[in-house]
């Protein structure tokens, strides 16, 4: 498969990247930073330098041609204001939608965040990236030509993934391993039938082939 990655220097899609050239498939990563390029040809993925939020639908739908599908992986950052909440990850989600429909690729994985909610309270730098996060999920499900899967971990950590998960529609609060949410998406990826899920990740005891055939109904 050809895969697309937004956000392709983040710490989740290196991982995935890493997985999906080690089976052979062929992950392209767009990312901002001319310098994050070598980073990514290590995980052996091929980078596309392009700014998702000045980039045109038509921009990224040229990178998304003949792609079989897209994952969303991009993010602002614990460091940036509420500005880039919404031009990133609110907005460059919704770009991404819009170009897959340009370009005819119809599976597209988002991760999101747990309490992601376009109405979520609060004047906090958080409450703003859960409300962009949020209204991002909801935009990508409104799209019918879209096969989307919303893919929400819980707090991510650096810890070794072990490949034992809770994956279902409410979890409850906890932690995951990144390691362990590159592996999920790569399960998703090989699996249609978990289009039109929101799921919510954590860990748990559940080998991830069996929880995500599990959520799949086979």
């Amino acid at each position: 498969m050809r895969i697309v990655i937004a956000g392709g220097h983040g710490q989740i899609a290196l991982r995935l990247e890493r997985l999906l050239a080690a089976r052979g498939d062929e992950a392209v990563g767009i990312i901002r930073n001319p310098e994050q390029g070598e980073d990514l040809r290590s995980a052996g993925a091929e980078p596309v330098v392009l700014d998702l939020e000045s980039a045109s639908v038509e921009d990224v739908a040229e990178v998304l041609r003949g792609a079989d599908a897209m994952v969303f992986a991009a993010g602002a950052g614990p460091n940036s204001g509420t500005a880039r909440k919404d031009t990133v990850d609110r907005g460059a989600a919704v770009l991404f939608a819009d170009a897959a429909e340009r370009a005819g690729v119809g599976r597209y994985i988002v991760v999101s965040s747990m309490g992601a909610d376009p109405d979520h309270p609060g004047d906090e730098v958080f409450d703003v990236y859960l409300r962009a996060k949020g209204a991002a999920d909801a935009y990508v499900r409104s799209r019918t030509a879209l096969d989307w899967t919303i893919l929400r971990p819980g707090m991510l950590t650096n810890d070794a993934g072990n490949g034992q998960v809770l994956l279902a529609a409410s979890t409850g609060r906890g932690t995951v391993p990144r390691d362990d949410v590159a592996a999920t998406l790569v399960e998703l990826l090989d699996t249609p039938a978990t289009a039109g899920l929101t799921l919510e990740l954590i860990s748990g005891h559940v080998p991830l082939t069996v929880a995500i055939k599990d959520v799949a109904g086979n």
